[in-house]
């Protein structure tokens, strides 16, 4: 006989259970724009295969749901993954060591290893994992077959993976390698209101001139602005930056028109983009003008395509490279009819301009001499990021309204 009191309270245990996760969403809360990982980027011996890696993140957004999502995407041949653990890591890179009683293991469809296809993907089953905000995540990934020639990463991680031998937990003399691979991005289930801020960039939101392992790139910079403002301490914040990136053609990884669907339409609970790209196609350009008019373009095509999935898109100003090899009188056209159309068209939802926090006030073609990383006049140091996360306008992030125009 079916005991009544029994099943009432099973059913209200259900009921509560759907009540408390209603009005919940996945979030990316830390994610990285995957490529073919150039061939003096691979991972160093022992290689992947058979072997161990672990690789620390810091999110933007806590949580206690987490799931991973791992990727194969430029990949020739099939990666076999026999395990992986997330574990709460006790430096932003530093060191390999982690909270060992944080440790969870992850599954993929109710198993512990997944085979990733040639350009194929894994995402993890959820799991119970209790995350802060701007904390550091070690992600533990112990391969079966895989190949270290063709690999699916991010070469611009600015922050140090630890490479061992075997299947182990033991990470005390691994091999050290400042690259990401396999890994792509790791979600929280966060409240309905919070929601994530993708940035579509090159090498300066990639963190060029940033300091390896204390994450201090612009796009952390804003992340932790973000938390400390009460209205929006619920945005994660996403960098979509390559290092050697072009928004039309060439450069290094897939051109933004080519990854943008991915990279910003792909991540979960995206609210909010900012694009910031076009100083390598400026700076390879044979016509200035027409390589703006170009980018101008392609932004155009996002920002439609973004507005009709009710996401507000940011511009961002090219910032100044006067005195780089980049730097031409015909390429400064193209790069302030670039700014221009940026800072007066009707289409963006918001405008962050970098070009006048960072440039020289003497020389508005320069920037400031003060942000100078090794001198190249293009990339920024850790104070010029600190200035361009700081600059920005925390209230774009509260808007509420109408998207901007979808032409001009």
């Amino acid at each position: 006989m079916v005991d009544m009191k029994k099943t009432v309270l099973l059913l209200a245990c259900l009921l509560m259970a759907g009540i408390a996760s209603a009005g919940r969403h996945w979030v990316g809360t830390w994610g990285t724009a995957p490529q073919l990982v150039e061939n003096h980027n691979n991972p160093p011996s022992p290689g992947l295969g058979n072997n161990s890696l672990r690789q620390i993140v810091q999110v933007s957004i806590g949580g206690k749901t987490v799931r991973l999502k791992l990727t194969n995407a430029f990949s020739a041949e099939a990666t076999e993954i026999k395990a992986v653990e997330l574990a709460l890591a006790k430096t932003a890179g530093s060191s390999a060591e982690i909270d060992e009683a944080s440790t969870v293991s992850l599954t993929f469809d109710g198993k512990a290893s997944v085979t990733m296809p040639a350009k194929g993907s894994a995402l993890s089953d959820p799991v119970k994992f209790k995350i802060g905000a701007r904390q550091n995540v070690a992600i533990t990934i112990h391969y079966g077959t895989a190949s270290s020639t063709s690999v699916s990463g991010h070469p611009g991680s600015r922050t140090t993976s630890y490479l061992k031998a075997g299947n182990t937990t033991d990470f005390s003399d691994a091999v050290k390698t400042d690259h990401w691979y396999t890994i792509q991005t790791l979600e929280v289930e966060a409240p309905e209101k919070a929601g994530a801020v993708a940035i579509l960039g090159n090498s300066i939101t990639d963190g060029r001139g940033s300091t390896t392992n204390q994450q201090n790139r612009w796009a952390d910079v804003l992340s932790r602005r973000l938390l400390a403002n009460k209205n929006t301490r619920q945005v994660g914040v996403l960098n979509m930056g390559i290092g050697g990136n072009n928004v039309l053609r060439g450069g290094l990884g897939p051109a933004a028109v080519n990854r943008y669907e991915r990279d910003l339409f792909g991540q979960e609970g995206v609210k909010w983009i900012i694009l910031y790209e076009g100083v390598n196609d400026l700076g390879g350009s044979w016509n200035g003008e027409q390589t703006a008019k170009g980018i101008i373009d392609a932004f155009k095509r996002i920002i439609r395509e973004a507005h009709e999935k009710g996401i507000y898109v940011f511009g961002a100003t090219i910032t100044p490279f006067k005195g780089n090899r980049y730097y031409t009188a015909d390429h400064e056209k193209g790069r302030n009819m670039l700014n221009d159309w940026i800072r007066h068209t009707k289409m963006l939802d918001g405008v962050i301009d970098f070009d006048q926090a960072v440039r020289n006030p003497q020389d508005d073609d320069t920037l400031n001499q003060g942000f100078l990383f090794e001198n190249d006049w293009l990339h920024l140091n850790a104070s010029g990021y600190e200035t361009m996360g700081g600059c920005i306008d925390l209230n774009l992030f509260t808007k509420k309204g109408p998207l901007g125009a979808n032409d001009d």
